[in-house]
């Protein structure tokens, strides 16, 4: 069981089971020019929101409260949650490393009530109150065998939606098993006869988001570059027709209101913007960034005004190179 794996290991594993880590010398050449560089500079458009405090936080997941805009990001390498709030220029611990048995914090999101939401790739997911850190549930994933729980999205009826890297199914959590506290983290569907093989060991379904109208969930394929719709009416499952590009090494997804669709391509220091279409079939690359300023950006989260990206640095001193990290932060793109 992964559970069973010791840190240095255990981050070693999840790092190339999220990002689809490449040898070094087929590392794309953005990735290897941020390896390189000992202060990335970005041209205006990429600025620092805050940094998060630490040596080796190797930052993943983020997530914001929609009631208050406080920011929460997860440590990859031992499971701590960070709290930033309005204006704070360097975050706060807001959940200690390893606190009930976490070994890593890369899915986040807070749901309507104020719940934020934390996965933990080798086990689960949990769910604390934001107000008095108390958890509140715990769900794990049934059977034996290897496992990987990566993102997760929460529908508007409160379901929460979470992917699966190495078994290739999308797990659900009800209202009604929120409630119960506790419980087995059930798949709700399995998309192994839907993705397009890949080569062994490589792995596929990361980021995760619902449409406002909670109707479907787009799950992203980053080692083949699709994006996969699932209904929730009907449980059917199809491939979004990509125009414009495709979503290889895309790790973290935002869908806002309009249909904008934001993603995070992790090893590339990319960005894209899509237009998606309202019933979700179809989507259309509208813009490009590519800046080593991102520093191996894993997931991003837009409210009006900024989008935050998670300035991961996995290329510095951690499990994808050698080499020594700048400090831990959160980026800010304008105009994205």
């Amino acid at each position: 069981m992964l559970k069973k794996l010791l840190p240095a290991t255990l981050l070693t594993l999840t790092t190339a089971l999220t990002l689809g880590v490449l040898p070094a010398a087929q590392a794309a050449p953005a990735a290897r020019a941020a390896s390189s560089a000992s202060a990335p500079v970005s041209d205006g458009r990429i600025s620092t929101a805050f940094t998060l405090p630490g040596e080796k936080v190797y930052p993943e997941g983020i997530a914001t409260d929609p009631r208050n805009h406080t920011v929460y990001v997860g440590s990859y390498a031992d499971g701590t949650v960070y709290r930033a709030r309005p204006g704070q220029r360097t975050a706060e611990v807001f959940l200690p490393a390893g606190a009930d048995g976490r070994h890593t914090a890369n899915g986040l999101r807070v749901d309507a009530r104020g719940r934020l939401w934390v996965t933990d790739s080798t086990s689960g997911v949990s769910v604390y109150d934001t107000a008095s850190r108390r958890r509140l549930a715990r769900f794990e994933v049934a059977g034996t065998g290897g496992l990987f729980v990566n993102d997760l999205a929460i529908t508007p009826d409160g379901t929460a939606y979470l992917t699966d890297s190495v078994r290739s199914v999308v797990y659900r959590v009800t209202p009604a098993q929120l409630a119960a506290g506790s419980g087995a983290l059930l798949p709700a569907y399995d998309l192994s006869g839907h993705l397009t093989p890949s080569p062994a060991g490589s792995f596929a379904l990361n980021g995760i988001v619902s449409d406002p109208a909670g109707r479907f969930l787009l799950a992203v394929d980053m080692t083949a570059g699709d994006l996969h719709r699932i209904d929730l009416r009907t449980g059917a499952i199809s491939r979004v027709a990509l125009q414009g590009g495709d979503l290889t090494h895309a790790d973290g997804l935002d869908l806002a209101p309009d249909g904008t669709l934001r993603v995070a391509h992790n090893t590339t220091n990319t960005l894209t913007r899509w237009h998606l279409s309202p019933d979700g079939t179809r989507a259309r690359l509208t813009r490009t960034i590519t800046d080593p300023s991102l520093q191996i950006p894993t997931t991003l989260s837009h409210t009006p005004g900024r989008t935050l990206v998670v300035r991961s640095q996995f290329d510095k001193g951690g499990p994808m190179g050698p080499g020594t990290p700048t400090s831990f932060t959160v980026a800010s793109v304008r105009d994205f």
